[in-house]
């Protein structure tokens, strides 16, 4: 088992989350890619979009339904500054996850998260695990709980 899925199946236990990742042969990198490999509607797929402050540097989590799109303006608004895309060396250095494989819990530093209300319309919904091929299945409640996410409307 990979460092990042152990973090994350420990993140889970810890949060009383009752899921266990799953691997998926198809590989869940896009959201399109997860829900054809769970069998779900695709804003039942968690997307993990990860920014950071033009000026500060922070880095801010956004948890996004599958078919959404963050929208900047809103999205800088909650953060409090601009934001640009976070590239894949501070993705993994601030998340401890590679892009295509950024979980909700487990991450190496905690960072604000914000959650697209559209993820709360679920019972459940899958988020990645750690790799581009695990996923777990969860409450959305059960994620922003144990991720401190605050919903919020920051989609386009």
């Amino acid at each position: 088992m990979s460092r990042s899925l152990a973090r994350v199946t420990r993140a889970l236990a810890e949060a009383r989350i009752a899921s266990v990742p799953l691997e998926m042969a198809e590989g869940t990198r896009t959201a399109e890619d997860a829900a054809a490999a769970v069998g779900c509607g695709i804003d039942q797929i968690v997307k993990s979009m990860i920014f950071q402050g033009a000026a500060s540097g922070r880095v801010f989590l956004f948890l996004t339904a599958g078919s959404k799109r963050v929208d900047a303006a809103r999205a800088a608004a909650l953060a409090g500054e601009a934001l640009v895309r976070a590239d894949a060396d501070t993705v993994r250095a601030q998340t401890g996850f590679a892009i295509g494989g950024v979980s909700p819990v487990g991450l190496v530093q905690q960072v604000p998260v914000w959650m697209d209300r559209r993820l709360l319309d679920f019972d459940t919904v899958w988020a990645a695990a750690g790799t581009p091929r695990h996923v777990f299945a969860a409450a959305p409640q059960d994620i922003a709980r144990a991720s401190g996410a605050v919903a919020a409307g920051f989609t386009a």
